[in-house]
C-alpha cells in the first residue's frame, strides 16, 4: 500500500513538473539601445533610459554611469503582456513594448539633472532585428557651460 501511494505521489510531482516547464513564458526579450553624444560633459556624469509603457506607467531603466561624450545604454524588456490562463489552451501574449523612452543626463554628486529628451518608440525608432530597437538617428545631450 505505501509503494502505490508512492508510485502516485511520484507521478504526480513529474506530471506537475512537466505542466510548468511547459507553461513558462515563451516570450522574447526585446532590447531598446539608445544612442548619443553629450555636449559640455560635466563631471561625474551619468545617463539614465526609463521605459514608460502604456498608461504612464513607468518600467525598465538602464544606465551608463562611467560616460564619455559619445554613449549607449540598452535596456532589455520582456515582451510578455499577460500570463498565460491554461497550459496548451491560452497562450500568452507577446506584443508589450513601451510607448516612450526617456533619456536623462544627470550629475551624480551633486545630484542635479542637465537635461531631458522624451522620444516616441514608434516614431524615433527602428527594429533592426527581430528583438532590437534602435534610434533612427543620434541625440543630443547638454552638460553645463
Amino acid at each position: 500500500m505505501g509503494l502505490g501511494a508512492a508510485k502516485i505521489l511520484t507521478r504526480a510531482l513529474f506530471f506537475g513538473l512537466i505542466a510548468c516547464t511547459l507553461g513558462h513564458a515563451m516570450c522574447p526579450v526585446d532590447v531598446v539601445v539608445v544612442k548619443g553624444r553629450i555636449e559640455h560633459l560635466p563631471d561625474n556624469a551619468a545617463v539614465r533610459v526609463q521605459l514608460v509603457y502604456p498608461g504612464n506607467l513607468g518600467g525598465d531603466t538602464g544606465e551608463a554611469t562611467s560616460v564619455d561624450v559619445n554613449f549607449t545604454v540598452p535596456v532589455e524588456f520582456i515582451t510578455q503582456s499577460r500570463r498565460p490562463l491554461l497550459v496548451g489552451t491560452f497562450r500568452e501574449k507577446c506584443d508589450r513594448k513601451p510607448e516612450t523612452v526617456i533619456v536623462t543626463l544627470v550629475g551624480r554628486d551633486p545630484a542635479h539633472e542637465y537635461d531631458r529628451v522624451s522620444l516616441d518608440l514608434a516614431r524615433d525608432f527602428k527594429k533592426t532585428d527581430s528583438n532590437t530597437y534602435r534610434l533612427k538617428s543620434e541625440i543630443v545631450l547638454k552638460g553645463s557651460r
